[in-house]
């Protein structure tokens, strides 16, 4: 129905940059929430970032400044530019997308996709 694909993931020294990449697939009329959240080892799945189909954003207190999230509302994607990686970032990332509204429906579901691993060493 609706398929979350998730590119852009890898191996950075510190002190490096990625860019993650997430597209949404399917029927989709809208999409209110996309983001990013993530996984480390050991560690309960937790927010990054977030932005809203009119642009808003929310950070969580460890990315800000070195992160940065925007959207394609047009395309249903979602970036995550990542800058100044610590080890700390490493994780797997999972883009997420809340309250899609699927087409000729009233269907309004959240959608996960598979997580893309990030991993920052040296």
């Amino acid at each position: 129905q609706v398929q979350l694909v998730e590119s852009g993931g890898g191996l950075v020294q510190p002190g490096g940059s990625l860019r993650l990449s997430c597209a949404a697939s399917g029927s989709i009329f809208s999409i209110n929430v996309m983001g990013w959240y993530r996984q480390g080892p050991g560690k309960q799945r937790e927010l990054v970032a977030v932005i809203t189909s009119g642009g808003n954003t929310n950070y969580a207190d460890a990315v800000k400044g070195r992160f940065t999230i925007s959207r394609d509302n047009a395309k249903n994607a979602v970036y995550l530019q990542m800058t100044s990686l610590k080890p700390e970032d490493t994780a797997v990332y999972y883009c997420n997308a809340q309250r899609v509204r699927i087409k000729y429906t009233d269907w309004i579901n959240d959608y996960w996709g598979q997580g893309t691993q990030v991993t920052v060493s040296s």
